[in-house]
């Protein structure tokens, strides 16, 4: 999980505000999502193609060639297209295979996006059997198809669960520090090394532990004021920054929440102890 700046409506976010990247889907799943729909789309243009031969009987020979055009187009470009757009990134084989289409920023796709995907997945996958398209994924970090690149998407896995750290707890003895200092918002950067490292510093080497602890914690002494009391280990301090950062992101959004309530009235079609519709 890696956390980015610029967060939207649309993002993934944490209850500690901090956007995730979601994990891209193997090149073995989606490989099996497109067999799938390969075969739904060879199935219609079958349809097609003896459709169109019965009505070239009772038409004229370029009005028939024309219609059989459009109809294969509907097939190879239609089907994918509006399959996504109106599931929202999802195809008959991506749902079977548990798979969803998302922007590079993991918002949902829309309209141009699921339109640039099919158009490109015409060439790549039924013009060449698909060989651009699994190399580019193996090369691609996201997985990337040509497509995707074009349209600025990539595949996601939506049965993944995602097993974030539990929140870091306060040190009791620095917690009347930390409540009375002057915290800056950290750096998604460091936030996320900080976050990962205290987990995670009981199984590292003790030298490693040592160097990189202190080294965390000149960076982010850069964004506390006053310093904290003098005696106490870097790992202690720094648990005491991210726990009473989070506090007050917490107590942040909520006082939003409460302020949002009391400016927008109550939807009447909701009921209040469900938050389902009447």
């Amino acid at each position: 999980m890696i956390a980015t700046i610029g967060v939207t409506e649309d993002d993934l976010v944490t209850g500690e505000a901090v956007a995730l990247d979601l994990p891209p889907a193997s090149v073995g799943l989606r490989i099996l999502a497109g067999v799938l729909d390969l075969i739904i789309v060879q199935v219609l243009t079958y349809v097609v193609f003896v459709a169109g031969a019965l009505l070239s009987n009772q038409l004229d020979g370029a009005l028939g060639a024309s219609i059989l055009v459009l109809l294969t187009v509907a097939c190879l470009v239609g089907y994918p297209t509006a399959m996504l757009t109106l599931t929202r990134g999802k195809t008959v084989g991506k749902l079977a295979a548990g798979l969803r289409v998302v922007r590079d920023d993991a918002g949902p796709i829309t309209f141009r996006h699921a339109l640039t995907r099919s158009l490109v997945g015409v060439i790549e996958v039924f013009a060449f059997y698909g060989v651009p398209a699994v190399i580019a994924s193996i090369i691609n970090p996201r997985g990337k198809r040509l497509g995707d690149m074009a349209a600025g998407t990539y595949v996601v896995r939506e049965r993944t669960r995602a097993s974030l750290p539990p929140p870091v707890p306060m040190p009791p003895h620095l917690a009347v520090w930390a409540a009375s200092a002057d915290i800056a918002q950290l750096p998604d950067r460091l936030a996320a090394d900080v976050r990962t490292f205290l987990p995670a510093a009981f199984g590292m080497d003790p030298n490693a532990r040592e160097e990189l602890g202190r080294a965390l914690l000149a960076e982010v002494m850069e964004f506390v004021s006053p310093l904290p009391p003098p005696g106490n280990h870097p790992e202690y301090i720094l648990a005491a920054v991210v726990a009473d950062r989070r506090r007050r992101d917490l107590g942040r959004l909520m006082r939003d929440a409460t302020l949002r309530d009391r400016l927008i009235p109550p939807d009447p079609l909701v009921t209040p102890s469900s938050g389902m519709p009447r």
